[in-house]
């Protein structure tokens, strides 16, 4: 007699087919307690093989999906994988659908990104210590940063704000640095000194 999970089965390995290799797809049986199909197999388990679903067979009674949950392979790959219970015409559970994906490239990928954008090394003094556009930079970002903007889209009241706490800063102390924060707003230098002007 056929299994009421055949036609799930279809379904598990179109998503096996889609995540391609990424992802193993499991049907888990409730009559048999047993792995009842298993697609793109990671997990070294076979057909058959003894589920050890119990606590989760107890759960799906009131339980239609568990969130994504972490798991570890055999070969110590790091798995994410999430559960949907399987039902019959009349509602009641018969089997679960567990779809796990490694991964571990993704965390790979995640810790060399993490190593190219973060540095735990401060800037060399001897490099930085007469660099005024970098100091300029650093204020100009921490100031949008504290005040929640975006440089892009300062208005003119609030990009005249910031040349005024910049001018406190001694940043137009430097011969160029007028012509860099102009370039920097993306207004002209005499709009820099009317500006300041205005306010002075």
């Amino acid at each position: 007699m056929p299994s009421e999970l055949e036609p799930y089965k279809p379904i598990a390995e179109a998503v096996s087919l889609l995540l391609f290799p990424h992802a193993e797809v499991v049907i888990h049986d409730f009559k048999t307690k047993c792995v009842g199909a298993i697609f793109n197999n990671l997990s070294k388990r076979k057909i058959g093989d003894e589920s050890l679903l119990d606590e989760m067979e107890k759960l799906s009674d009131s339980q239609e999906v568990f969130p994504p949950y972490f798991k570890i392979n055999w070969d110590g790959r790091k798995m994410k994988s999430v559960s949907a219970v399987l039902r019959n015409r009349s509602g009641k559970p018969i089997g679960l659908l567990c779809i796990n994906l490694d991964i571990s490239k993704w965390e790979q990928m995640h810790e060399l990104l993490l190593g190219l954008i973060e540095s735990k090394v401060q800037q060399p003094d001897f490099l930085f210590k007469n660099d005024w556009r970098e100091r300029i930079n650093v204020y100009v970002t921490t100031y949008l940063k504290n005040l929640g903007l975006c440089l892009e889209s300062l208005d003119r009241a609030e990009k005249q704000r910031l040349l005024l706490e910049l001018k406190k800063e001694g940043a137009f102390e430097t011969k160029n640095a007028a012509s860099y924060v102009a370039d920097v707003l993306q207004i002209s230098r005499a709009t820099v000194y009317n500006y300041l002007k205005e306010k002075t």
